[in-house]
């Protein structure tokens, strides 16, 4: 229902920031990730939201980017997760973070967020293990083309290695590496 607020910041105190909105004052909790990135009291801001509706309470969340609003949105549909422990999430982990965890299988980084314990961090695990792509590849080389380490990615995993191999040997891959040099660096890590 209320898919976005453009308006002015009138208050920020974690997680929850007030944004006046031609004199309607709109009340949204916002993940730490959001929250560092706000404009000044007093300035304009333009915050993506995620509208709840519950039988003891309407709640509204804000976001900073569409990737943080469709991260929550995901984690919503992971049984036994609600708003608040998604939101616990986005604020404990980025989305490369929480992409690279998911890929890798590695329930240690999950529970690391403050309320998510091992049965949570392995259900977590399961139920989005086909929903994120391994978009993340870059994060750890900011330079090193996008293209590139997915095609990489995609050779290992064609040639038979499982998705965890394949990304670590990856991250080992120097920034500059082309497609065909990473796959044989890759291909050498790999044989080790």
């Amino acid at each position: 229902m209320i898919g976005r607020l453009n308006g002015i910041l009138l208050e920020k105190t974690p997680p929850l920031v007030l944004i006046d909105c031609n004199g309607v004052g709109y009340e949204c909790e916002v993940p730490m990730s959001t929250f560092y990135n706000l404009p000044a009291i007093g300035e304009k801001v333009v915050m993506l939201t995620h509208f709840v509706v519950r039988e003891d309470a309407q709640l509204l969340y804000g976001f900073g980017s569409d990737q943080e609003r469709a991260t929550f949105r995901q984690l919503l549909k992971v049984n036994g997760i609600g708003a608040k422990s998604a939101l616990s999430i986005l604020s404990g982990l980025s989305i490369d973070d929480l992409v690279q965890a998911v890929a890798m299988q590695d329930t240690a980084m999950l529970t690391r967020v403050p309320g998510v314990g091992k049965k949570t961090a392995e259900r977590l695990l399961l139920e989005l293990k086909d929903k994120f792509t391994v978009s993340g590849l870059t994060a750890s080389h900011p330079n090193q083309p996008k293209s590139a380490s997915s095609d990489v990615l995609n050779a290992l995993i064609s040639l038979g290695y499982n998705e965890r191999e394949a990304l670590a040997a990856v991250k080992l891959l120097p920034a500059d590496a082309t497609v065909a040099d990473g796959i044989k660096q890759a291909l050498k890590s790999l044989s080790k």
